[in-house]
């Protein structure tokens, strides 16, 4: 962690609620209720609702599906091959899905795969780093901190602008 104040708060979602976690450089977090790797007490810092005006009108808009692509200051940590692949990530166009070996050869390698799947799994900022259109090599619908369930509606909720080319799913 850096010394930077951290802020949180919670917001409803039709995924249920996600806790939303930033400091002044950025977002650092979005997790679900029951996310695989939820965030430390510690990582949240202190609540203060008023602070995420913009991160929930962003989200209303994405979940009302007229929010394409996210516009906000991003702070994760993680170590920097889990950076380039959230930034790998956020590269992936709305309605469209890539598996791990396709990120993999784009970060270096299909020797990576593992590697970026792991990351992936570890993206603190779900959705608006949207690990959810990463799909395994066949097209099946594998991984997900949020839960197969929420995948599968992220991806639904994008399905209408996918082109066809670009559907693995």
């Amino acid at each position: 962690m850096t010394g930077e104040p951290v802020v949180c708060t919670v917001l409803d979602s039709p995924l249920g609620a996600l806790t939303v976690a930033r400091t002044a450089a950025g977002l650092r977090g979005v997790w679900f209720a029951d996310h695989r790797t939820p965030p430390a007490p510690e990582a949240l810092g202190e609540r203060d609702d008023a602070a995420f005006d913009d991160v929930a009108a962003q989200l209303e808009s994405y979940f009302a599906g007229e929010l394409r692509s996210f516009d906000l200051p991003l702070a994760p940590l993680g170590e920097p091959f889990a950076q380039r692949v959230w930034a790998a990530l956020r590269e992936v166009p709305y309605g469209t899905t890539r598996s791990y070996a396709q990120l993999a050869a784009g970060l270096g390698g299909p020797g990576f795969a593992q590697a970026v799947g792991r990351a992936n799994g570890r993206n603190p900022l779900s959705i608006v780093v949207p690990c959810h259109r990463v799909v395994g090599a066949d097209g099946a619908l594998v991984g997900y901190a949020g839960g197969l369930t929420r995948k599968r509606f992220l991806l639904a909720l994008e399905e209408p602008a996918a082109e066809p080319a670009g559907r693995l799913f």
